[in-house]
């Protein structure tokens, strides 16, 4: 039998303050281990935090990202737990006050867009990183005290599909607006999944059961997946679904045992006695400006004309849809260069993991090229050789064209005398093929372009073409 799963996502990001939460350790990545810590983040007896307004700028920041109401009042709590990566023993959090509620976030599926509802986002703090090696547990208190933003989603999304969608979403928006650098593979995003299921849409929602720090975008549709069909099947043996904590087991694509789910009580949340209360007024909330959105690009490159499939490309690259921006912003044309950057260019950068900044083109450079492509001075297949070679070697378009014999043909006697040669060079086959033009002007335009190595004007050696057929 089928069972309908109502899914809702809990979603931890890093937040790139320029230091931790409550201590003025700088908030990095990939440092020796512990060697920015300090007696706060390390839970030393009687050290007492510090607040980072930072934190509270960054949280109005995603609130207004997210489409949601802001709290006036900040205030923090102790979350109360003994593990070996939390040495105070609590894990101060928003839980009564989160920064932002009731928000959302619209994805599209199947060409319909649907809300996607944010119960509520909170501030909080991160832990040590555990490493277990050779039966040892070795803690890296760097991140110890980074501040983190958890979005908290409302049960409303209905598949795995939607899972992946929102997930991506939130990471494009967090990224676009500078809240966090959403490195799902370093550890600077991580998503905690909750799925239940039921027979009807009437029956009221099936226990939740929590998969803990899902370790990638394609793990969360996979672990949903396992999720559903282990719940479906203790249902079709009509057992109980205990609400309980798993993890996703990549390898055995299931998700396993951790432990049985515990309650809000269990963690004994009290008011945090050391930070005071945080008063937002609206000339704070006015002061925080966002960049430009996702969504918004997308509306602006679809009123150049660029294509969805390019559109895509470059918002999912940060770098990339910035370097079109600067080159637009030259007088480039959206379209060519969108084609370019998407297309041999980011083709490269792909073979080579590098930044296109790091490269030997630049926006200026890009622009001359397209000028060149536009005003019929160079084809499309000449542009190709020549990027390549600005990558590797920065050398001058005009060098480029000029050692690799990129001269456009545009000569209509040349052209012609060319196109008679093949004609008569293969008359048995355009005698036989006559009666389809369309099949002809293919054939001999591809003969002119393997004549010319690509270097003849494809408009006018078509004028030219058709012009002998019709004789």
């Amino acid at each position: 039998m089928a069972y309908i799963p109502t899914i809702g996502l809990e979603v931890h990001c890093e937040l790139k303050t320029k230091n931790k939460a409550f201590s003025n350790s700088k908030n990095t990545y990939g440092l020796t281990a512990n060697s920015e810590a300090n007696e706060i983040d390390m839970g030393y007896p009687g050290a007492l935090p510090t607040l980072n307004k930072e934190i509270f700028d960054f949280g109005i920041k995603c609130a207004k990202a997210l489409n949601c109401k802001i709290n006036i009042d900040g205030y923090f709590d102790r979350k109360n737990y003994f593990y070996p990566d939390n040495s105070k023993n609590y894990q101060i959090t928003q839980q009564d006050y989160p920064i932002g509620y009731d928000g959302y976030i619209e994805i599209e599926v199947n060409q319909m867009k649907k809300k996607i509802y944010i119960e509520e986002i909170h501030l909080e703090e991160d832990t040590a990183k555990s490493f277990h090696e050779k039966g040892l547990t070795l803690l890296d208190f760097n991140r110890s005290g980074i501040p983190l933003i958890e979005i908290v989603s409302k049960p409303n999304i209905s598949n795995e599909i939607e899972a992946v969608l929102y997930v991506e979403k939130l990471r494009e928006i967090l990224s676009y607006s500078d809240i966090s650098d959403v490195k799902i593979e370093e550890g600077s995003m991580r998503c905690d999944v909750n799925v239940s299921i039921r027979k009807e849409e009437y029956d009221k929602l099936g226990h939740k059961v929590e998969i803990k720090n899902v370790g990638s975008i394609n793990s969360i549709k996979l672990a949903i997946l396992s999720e559903i069909e282990r719940q479906s099947i203790l249902f079709d043996n009509n057992e109980l679904i205990v609400e309980q904590t798993r993890k996703y087991d990549e390898k055995a694509n299931s998700t396993i045992l951790m432990r049985t789910k515990e309650t809000k009580n269990d963690y004994r949340y009290f008011p945090e006695p050391d930070i005071p209360r945080v008063h937002i007024d609206d000339a704070w909330i006015n002061s925080i400006q966002l960049l430009v959105l996702p969504d918004e690009l997308r509306e602006k490159y679809r009123s150049y004309g660029i294509n969805d499939i390019g559109i895509n490309a470059l918002i999912s690259n940060k770098e990339l849809n910035g370097f079109l921006n600067e080159t637009i912003s030259l007088g480039a044309d959206p379209i060519i260069s969108s084609n370019l950057l998407t297309g041999d260019i980011l083709s490269y950068l792909n073979k080579t993991g590098v930044s296109i900044y790091n490269t030997y083109i630049n926006p200026s450079i890009l622009n001359r090229l397209v000028n060149k492509i536009k005003n019929d001075e160079i084809s499309s297949k000449m542009s190709k050789v020549i990027i390549q070679k600005i990558l590797e070697t920065g050398k001058d378009i005009d060098v480029i064209v000029k050692e690799e014999g990129l001269i456009k043909i545009t000569n209509k006697e040349e052209l012609n005398l060319l196109i008679n040669n093949i004609i008569n060079n293969n008359s048995n086959f355009i005698n036989s093929n006559l009666d389809n033009k369309i099949k002809l002007e293919k054939y001999i335009m591809g003969q002119v372009m393997k004549e010319t190595n690509g270097n003849a004007d494809p408009i006018i050696s078509l004028e030219l073409i058709k012009e002998v057929l019709i004789k």
